[in-house]
C-alpha cells in the first residue's frame, strides 16, 4: 500500500479536486503503472457531470500512457520498465461478443470500473474512471487492460491512442468502411473528431468536410486533411449537398453525442449513405425520425462504441501509421497540464476552445 495524488470528483456536479489516495499494491492479475500523459476527454466530463452513471467517488481519466512500475502474481506477459497505454474497454476474449469478433462489445470489459481502486483520507473508497483512473501520478489496472507500446514511442503522444485515435480513426475505418474516393463528414472537432478527419485522409476520401461551430479550428482541420470547413446552422444539409455533387456525403460521423447533430449527420448524408455516431449523449436527448424517411432515403444509422476496435491489433496499425509519418498525434494536443488544471480544461471543453487537453506528470 502506497499513496499517489489523483482528480477525483465525489459525486456528480461537483468540482474536480487532487486529493491523496491510499493505493493498494497490484494483486493477482494487476499491474501497477506510473502515468506519464493522459488525455481529458469529453466522456471524462460527462461523468463527472453526472450525465454518463458511474459509481462514486471516482479518480477520474481514462485515455492515459505510463510505465509499469509492478506487476501482480500471474502476470506473464507484462513487466517492469514496460511502457503501455491504458485501455479502458479490455475485452475478456472470452464473452459472445469477443467470440463472435465484437470484443469492443465485450460483456464483461464494465467489471472494472465497479470495484474498490483506493481510499481517500477520510476512509471513502474511490473507483477508477471507467476502470483505469488515468489521472493519477500511479494507478493499478487489470493487466488486460494495458497495450505495450515501444519504447521509442513518447508516452506523451501514445496517451492519444488509448481513446481519441482509436475511436475516431476505427469510426472511420472499422464502422463506417470509408473507401478511397468517397465523401465524409466529420461533426464535432475535439479530439476524436479531429483523430475521424485523419481517419478518412487515411482511407483515401477525397472529399471531407470538417463541421463545428468553433470557426478557429478550421486550420487544424484543414491541416490534418479536410477539404473544406463549415460551421452549423440551419442550412448545413444544403451547404454540404452542395459540396457532395448534390447528393449529400458517403458517411458522416457525430463526434458530438446530441440529437441535434446526430439529426444533422443523418441529414447530410445521401440516398444509401450512412451516418456512423461516436458521440455519447444524455439519455432523456432523445433523437426523431419519421416513418416516412427511414426507408424512402434507405441510409444506415449505426452506434459506434470505441472506434469498434480492437486494441491488440489495431494499436499496432496506428502506430505503424504514425511513424510512417500518415498519422499526426502531436498536433491533436491543444496544451499541456497538470492534474491540478484538470477543471480548466473542462471549462475549455464546455466553450469549444482547443483540441485536446494533456495531462502530463
Amino acid at each position: 500500500m502506497s499513496t499517489t495524488l489523483a482528480a477525483v470528483v465525489r459525486a456528480p456536479g461537483e468540482p474536480v479536486r487532487v486529493e491523496e489516495v491510499a493505493l493498494p499494491d497490484a494483486g493477482p492479475g494487476q499491474v501497477r503503472v506510473r502515468m506519464a500523459a493522459a488525455g481529458v476527454c469529453h466522456s471524462d466530463l460527462s461523468l463527472a457531470s453526472g450525465r454518463l452513471a458511474h459509481p462514486m467517488p471516482a479518480a477520474l481519466g481514462h485515455e492515459g500512457a505510463g510505465r509499469v512500475v509492478a506487476v501482480g502474481e500471474g502476470v506473464t506477459d507484462l513487466a517492469v520498465g514496460d511502457t503501455v497505454l491504458l485501455n479502458w474497454n479490455p475485452p475478456c476474449r472470452d464473452c459472445w461478443h469477443c467470440r463472435n469478433g465484437e470484443p469492443y462489445l465485450c460483456a464483461n470489459a464494465a467489471d472494472a470500473s465497479r470495484r474498490v481502486w483506493g481510499t481517500l483520507a477520510d476512509g471513502t473508497g474511490a473507483h477508477p474512471c471507467l476502470g483505469v483512473a488515468a489521472f493519477a501520478q500511479e494507478t493499478v489496472v487489470p493487466a488486460n487492460a494495458c497495450v505495450t507500446v515501444p519504447a521509442d514511442i513518447p508516452p506523451t503522444e501514445a496517451a492519444l491512442l488509448g481513446c481519441a485515435v482509436l475511436t475516431g480513426v476505427g469510426a472511420v475505418r472499422n464502422a463506417a468502411g470509408v473507401r478511397p474516393g468517397q465523401s465524409v463528414a466529420v461533426i464535432g472537432l475535439g479530439g476524436v473528431g479531429l483523430a475521424a478527419v485523419q481517419g478518412a485522409r487515411i482511407a483515401g476520401a477525397s472529399t471531407i468536410i470538417a463541421i463545428d461551430p468553433v470557426e478557429e479550428k478550421e486550420g487544424l482541420a484543414r491541416s490534418l486533411g479536410a477539404t473544406h470547413f463549415l460551421t452549423p446552422g440551419d442550412d448545413l444539409a444544403r451547404r454540404v449537398r452542395k459540396l457532395a455533387d448534390g447528393r449529400g456525403v458517403d458517411h458522416a460521423v457525430e463526434c458530438v453525442g446530441r440529437a441535434a447533430t446526430i439529426r444533422a449527420a443523418w441529414s447530410c448524408t445521401r440516398r444509401g449513405g450512412a451516418a456512423t455516431v461516436v458521440g455519447f449523449g444524455a439519455a432523456d436527448d432523445e433523437l426523431t425520425l419519421n416513418a416516412l424517411e427511414i426507408p424512402h432515403f434507405a441510409r444506415t444509422l449505426r452506434g459506434c462504441l470505441y472506434g469498434s476496435s480492437d486494441p491488440a491489433t489495431d494499436v499496432p496499425e496506428l502506430l505503424r501509421l504514425y511513424r510512417d509519418g500518415q498519422l499526426n498525434l502531436s498536433s491533436l494536443v491543444s496544451r499541456t497540464i497538470g492534474l491540478d488544471d484538470v477543471e480548466d480544461a473542462f471549462a475549455d471543453m464546455r466553450s469549444g476552445r482547443g483540441a485536446r487537453s494533456l495531462v502530463v506528470f
